[in-house]
């Protein structure tokens, strides 16, 4: 399987395999509609191992395994989530491949594997998601990473994870400022516990942290600090505040002749994609509205003169369907000029109502093609959108040919 991309399950019992080369903490947790757990016993991990309807165990060939009976999965659970952590303190997935495996529960037939690519400072990940869909159940590779653990993720999922003792008169202990976002400690006498250890406290009740704000994880660009200037590969997650951006937004795509060049008549446009990386639809000079207007496009402008966007293309993030993941922006040269004929090329994101950029990206590079995917904005699976900029050229005079090479860029 590939990101995003879903499968029909055959089976009622699936079993799910979580190896890699290094020891993992696997845990489930039990999602109803509004994406969050109904309480701490909806978190199945090595600690405790069993929730309605999942399981956790050893896998016979290393790893851990989560077990889902859909049958037995309460009717207010809309999916399991697998998330997988590294058992070593500070250690990311930098150069490590873990995998998913999905298999019958009962015969031990393989029905699907994922293997999430391109992973580098993440400390834990969603590995794959067991979801009902139409009164089925299907899976989905997911691969969404956290650079704050396990932590990160059960918070985000509404665990309430146990902070260690601290005085009355300090519920925060100045040394630790991210606690709400870290493991417990263990006991000094007990065995060093592995990453993201919580469940029902023994004795005492302990401290509960609120629940973090939905920020991009530690590491990640944010808009926080205002407007974000991208290189090629660069990735902004759309959040400000600890508040996803889910408003209006606006891409401005502009150009100009190079020098001693004529007039360049280039077509920008979008293409929206489904998490199986198929096209949904695309909005361009000839097709100005889509997706019952949650995406719009300027029009066409025909030389490239002037000051300011050529073209632009605004997106009501909080009105496209659910089935729109992924938007590609794209450029192309539908008179077959290249774009070494092009200069000053660049995207920008602007906040479509208050006209404030909030991000931008400057080609610094030519190449002699008739086509330029510039940027994508990935939603993720908090609900947040993430911009990358791309700067990849293709021969591809029309939207129509930039279709397959823009899905295999998400």
């Amino acid at each position: 399987m590939t990101p995003g991309s879903n499968l029909p399950l055959s089976a009622v019992r699936v079993a799910v395999d979580v190896t890699a080369p290094v020891r993992l903490d696997v845990s489930g947790l039990l999602l109803a509609a509004d994406g969050k757990v109904r309480s701490d016993d909806d978190f199945v991990f090595y600690n405790q191992p069993a929730g309605p309807g999942v399981t956790h165990s050893a896998a016979a060939g290393g790893g851990d395994t989560i077990t889902v009976d859909t049958a037995a999965v309460p009717d207010g659970i809309e999916k399991i989530v697998v998330t997988a952590s590294l058992d070593t303190p500070g250690a990311t997935f930098a150069g490590t491949e873990p995998t998913g495996t999905v298999r019958n529960a009962d015969d031990g037939s393989v029905l699907a594997s994922f293997t999430p690519p391109q992973l580098g400072t993440e400390t834990a990940l969603v590995v794959v998601e067991i979801y009902r869909r139409a009164g089925a159940w299907k899976v989905r590779a997911v691969g969404q990473g956290y650079a704050n653990g396990l932590a990160g993720i059960a918070t985000d999922f509404g665990v309430s994870v146990e902070e260690p003792a601290a005085p009355a008169a300090a519920p925060q202990a100045p040394a630790a400022p991210a606690a709400p976002q870290t493991p417990p400690a263990p006991p000094a006498a007990a065995p060093a516990a592995p990453t993201g250890q919580w469940g029902p406290p023994t004795g005492a009740p302990a401290p509960v942290a609120p629940p973090a704000p939905a920020a991009a994880a530690p590491g990640k660009i944010n808009l926080d600090k205002g407007r974000v200037s991208l290189q090629k590969n660069q990735t902004v997650s759309l959040v400000k505040g600890g508040r996803p951006l889910l408003s209006s937004v606006r891409m401005g795509l502009g150009w100009e002749p190079a020098f001693r060049s004529k007039s360049i008549d280039l077509d920008a446009s979008v293409i929206a994609y489904g998490p199986d990386r198929k096209k949904v639809d695309n909005c361009f000079f000839g097709k100005l509205m889509i997706l019952g207007g949650a995406i719009q496009h300027s029009g066409d402008n025909l030389t490239g003169e002037g000051a300011g966007d050529d073209e632009a293309i605004t997106v009501h993030l909080g009105g496209l369907p659910p089935e729109v993941t992924g938007l590609v922006f794209v450029v192309n040269s539908f008179s077959g000029q290249k774009f070494s004929d092009v200069a000053k090329a660049y995207c920008r994101l602007l906040d479509a109502q208050s006209g404030e950029e909030l991000v931008r990206f400057d080609l610094t590079h030519s190449e002699p093609r008739t086509g330029v995917m510039m940027a994508k904005l990935i939603r993720q699976f908090s609900g947040e959108w993430e911009m990358t900029a791309l700067g990849e050229y293709v021969d591809a005079r029309t939207v129509r040919g930039m279709v397959k090479p823009a899905g295999q860029a998400l």
